[in-house]
């Protein structure tokens, strides 16, 4: 028992000792594989079919593809930048089965 702690203290101590630990955990950039859009800098984890590898990705931009939320965490359109909301049709079916899209648009520009 008392190997596992010294090796587990100096584990530690090596994770501490990296000067940049970005990209362990948290804090990927884009195209760095993820589980969930909180270890994304840009906060999207993005797939493209329910098969392939998630990755992190950047934000929608105005007037593209945008989800509106996701439960899991995983997106297959990303949500708006800053500034943009996505106008979507939500449902609580497309919320479960992650099909909730719409197109990102600007919130303080007036809809004519």
């Amino acid at each position: 028992m008392e190997k596992v702690l010294v090796l587990l203290l100096l584990a530690l101590a090596v994770a501490y000792a990296v000067p940049d630990p970005r990209g362990l955990i948290f804090n990927l950039e884009e195209g760095e594989l993820c589980l969930n859009s909180a270890q994304c800098e840009s906060k999207c984890c993005h797939r493209d079919t329910g098969l392939s590898l998630a990755r992190c990705a950047p934000k929608s931009r105005e007037s593209s593809e945008c989800s509106a939320f996701s439960f899991y965490g995983i997106y297959y359109k990303c949500p708006c930048e800053r500034g943009l909301t996505c106008e979507a049709d939500k449902t609580i079916v497309g919320s479960i089965t992650n099909t909730n899209f719409g197109v990102c648009l600007d919130a303080g520009r007036s809809r004519e």
